[in-house]
């Protein structure tokens, strides 16, 4: 037989009135005293033992969390609003936009950020003044009975300006992607850092919640404790 109804297992949720398992209910007494305030100033016989939901919950608390981001900041950004959203839904505020960036790369960009690898490297440097040196140096020897590119190397001349002209818009490419990448990860830093600034201060507060709470208990028992002994005394006395 089962002793517990099946009311006792559901609530109501005293903003959007729908039923939901106690689980996922809130007891608004238990909230903090700012947004306890909030919601029974809009919400119409809300009282300390009534309910709440997540999502009306969560609603509440992005709309504090946004009035003391607005006092402190005054206008809130596109980033702002997009820690508050997460912040709401109770999701990661962790982007995947540079992940996302990484796998979309065209031919391209790949392609752009070799290049860059490569010429930036001792590799390429060494690579290039020995071709450098073996050029001068077959058009000089007199190994040839006519040199392809005499003194002054007017066809070397011609060939670094080309390859300087072509490498310098390619680097330019790797190093504006790799630009998109860091802002993107400065985002990422910041909406995180703001998260956990939130969750900081919704900690502390309710911290001191719960030790107003306990304060409050503790001073009732002591009293209890008091009256009692007072009893003990006084039935002793008309003994």
């Amino acid at each position: 037989m089962n002793r517990h109804p099946a009311s006792a297992k559901t609530g109501q949720c005293i903003v959007c009135g729908r039923t939901f398992p106690k689980w996922k209910l809130h007891r608004i007494g238990y909230l903090r005293p700012h947004l306890y305030e909030m919601i029974a100033a809009e919400v119409k016989d809300c009282a300390a033992e009534s309910l709440i939901c997540d999502e009306d919950l969560g609603h509440f608390r992005r709309r504090y969390v946004e009035k003391l981001l607005d006092e402190e900041r005054g206008e809130l950004s596109q980033l702002d609003r997009q820690v508050l959203d997460s912040f709401e839904k109770g999701a990661s505020t962790v982007q995947a936009g540079a992940v996302i960036f990484d796998r979309n790369l065209t031919f391209g960009e790949r392609v752009a950020d070799k290049v860059a690898s490569f010429g930036g490297s001792w590799t390429f440097i060494l690579l290039f003044i020995a071709v450098l040196l073996a050029w001068m140096a077959l058009n000089i020897s007199g190994l040839f009975a006519t040199p392809f590119d005499p003194f002054p190397f007017i066809l070397l001349n011609l060939v670094l300006s080309c390859v300087a002209a072509l490498q310098a818009p390619v680097i330019m490419m790797s190093q504006r992607r790799q630009e998109e990448k860091d802002r993107l990860r400065a985002e990422n830093d910041y909406m995180i850092n703001l998260r956990a600034e939130l969750e900081i201060r919704q900690l502390h507060e309710k911290i001191d919640h719960q030790m107003a709470k306990q304060w409050e208990r503790l001073a009732e028992l002591q009293q209890i404790q008091i009256e009692l002994l007072e009893l003990r005394q006084g039935g002793r006395e008309r003994e």
